[in-house]
């Protein structure tokens, strides 16, 4: 069974350093409004880079595997919060656009298809607890 293990260190103030199963740290912190310096990431941000990052892997690996013509690509992704609190996302929004003189618009779909619907965990994940919205932008250059 896979699992995935953090630590979370405590630095002072509202910033921790957290460990990625690579080995890696990032700095974790909150904003001025929270009490915090802001020179680090935000939690529930981290969340919607997860989400980013686990999408746009398979959709990278998808253009790989498929052999697509893409110069460039970008995920923007936007997480809507309730009001009250706890301040959870209600919807999130990721916005695919792809850039190239050659983009085949029908198989990028289709990868995005394939990620959102059967690969991506991370999606998964967030479909418990919100809306997902989806949107493909093709830029011919």
């Amino acid at each position: 069974m896979d699992t995935h293990k953090i630590t979370a260190t405590w630095q002072g103030k509202m910033q921790f350093d957290s460990t990625n199963p690579s080995g890696d740290v990032m700095q974790i912190d909150a904003g001025p409004e929270n009490g915090g310096e802001g020179k680090g990431f935000r939690p529930k941000a981290l969340m919607l880079s997860a989400l980013a990052g686990c999408t746009g892997l398979d959709v990278a690996s998808l253009i790989e595997k498929m052999k697509l013509d893409v110069a460039d690509f970008r995920i923007d992704t936007e997480g809507h919060l309730t009001e009250e609190h706890p301040k959870t996302y209600h919807t999130v929004q990721l916005d695919y656009h792809f850039y190239g003189s050659n983009l085949d618009e029908k198989k990028l779909e289709r990868a995005v298809n394939l990620s959102v619907e059967k690969y991506c965990g991370v999606m998964e994940m967030f479909r418990q607890f919100t809306k997902i919205e989806i949107k493909i932008q093709y830029h011919h250059q």
